[in-house]
């Protein structure tokens, strides 16, 4: 082997053992699986989701509104947005109503609903709501929902 190619192979050795050290040396690369968890540690109860909200809502979802704030946001966020931790958000695909009907909706407050999509645990029922409520509620979710994309 001549001196030019001792050479190259020894600064390509350099080079992989550079990227190694760089890659999996303890606090060398502050992309690591530990850095970024600390990075998007996210306090108990915020926002899940950014919701844009309508410049103006139609009179039954106003109402929605009202019975939204009075019934759910403690667990469901403002304008339907999640609580981390505590409740999904409502502006969400999963919520359009293709997979969830307006009837589902209904059918959660009423009833309680067990946790299938998320890890929050089960939904309890939602004591004294009428279905009345749970419509205008949700035509209030539906026109976030709207506003956010979610059809």
């Amino acid at each position: 082997m001549n001196s030019k190619a001792v050479t190259v192979a020894i600064a390509f050795i350099a080079v992989i053992v550079g990227a190694g050290w760089w890659l999996f040396a303890p606090g060398g690369n502050d992309q690591s699986p530990a850095a970024a968890s600390d990075a998007v540690a996210v306090a108990q109860g915020s926002p899940m989701v950014e919701v844009q909200v309508p410049d103006t809502l139609s009179g039954q979802a106003q109402i929605g509104r009202r019975g939204f704030e009075g019934l759910c946001v403690q667990c469901h966020g403002e304008n339907a947005s999640g609580r981390q931790g505590i409740g999904p958000p409502l502006v969400h695909r999963i919520y359009e109503p293709s997979h969830h009907a307006d009837a589902a909706f209904l059918l959660a407050a009423q009833n309680g609903v067990r946790a299938h999509h998320w890890n929050f645990g089960n939904m309890p029922p939602v004591e004294g709501v009428t279905r009345a409520d749970v419509m205008a509620i949700t035509a209030y979710v539906r026109e976030l929902q709207r506003a956010n994309g979610i059809n």
